[in-house]
């Protein structure tokens, strides 16, 4: 029988609405951000989806999030993280370099500033989400990330041509929904509440 997994982003952070790189610093949620986690935890009420087990990256912002979504207790997990920019923490998002032509991501970019790249985030992301849909007791799972290492989750699952067709957007607080069988994932819908990143 197919798991479930509930990957979402965190609310909107004071970076987030300066247009800063965040990566692997922090910053704290917006009134916008503590609304919207709120609005996504009433939805799950409202839907009667409940989840057994909780998790999210040991970033701040992630959960502060995760906290206004459910008081259930949960794990944090470095594996789930964001993508690490190296120097270009903080920065102006205006600095950030054009889609990789044929990875259709920031591909090796990072590298050479002491951050990483696509494929070790999305190695990293992979390989701890599926440790822990295949956990006994993990029919139905919470997971808050972040947008750059949801988008390689994504990008491992859907081709960039699939996730453009589907119109597939990470604003803060979005929710995308996994079904998990057999080792693979397999992507089902996902819902935004924020319509700015």
């Amino acid at each position: 029988m197919a798991k479930t997994l509930y990957l979402m982003r965190h609310g909107q952070t004071l970076f987030n609405r300066l247009k800063r790189i965040q990566g692997a610093c922090d910053s704290p949620l917006t009134e916008q951000g503590i609304a919207s986690a709120k609005r996504v935890g009433q939805y799950f009420q409202d839907q009667q989806i409940s989840f057994d087990h909780a998790y999210c990256s040991t970033q701040e912002r992630a959960s502060d999030t995760l906290e206004l979504v459910t008081k259930m207790p949960y794990e944090r997990l470095k594996g789930i993280k964001e993508w690490g920019f190296g120097v270009f923490e903080g920065e102006s998002e205006v600095l950030n370099p054009q889609p990789d032509p044929v990875r259709h991501n920031h591909g090796d970019f990072f590298l050479q500033y002491g951050g990483e790249n696509d494929r070790q985030v999305q190695a990293r992301v992979v390989r701890t989400l599926t440790k822990v849909m295949e956990r006994p007791n993990h029919q139905q799972v919470l997971a808050v990330s972040h947008a750059g290492a949801i988008h390689m989750f994504l990008q491992k699952w859907l081709t960039a041509e699939e996730i453009k067709q589907r119109g597939i957007y990470l604003g803060n607080c979005a929710v995308l929904k996994f079904s998990f069988a057999d080792g693979q994932f397999a992507f089902q819908s996902i819902k935004n509440w924020d319509e700015q990143a």
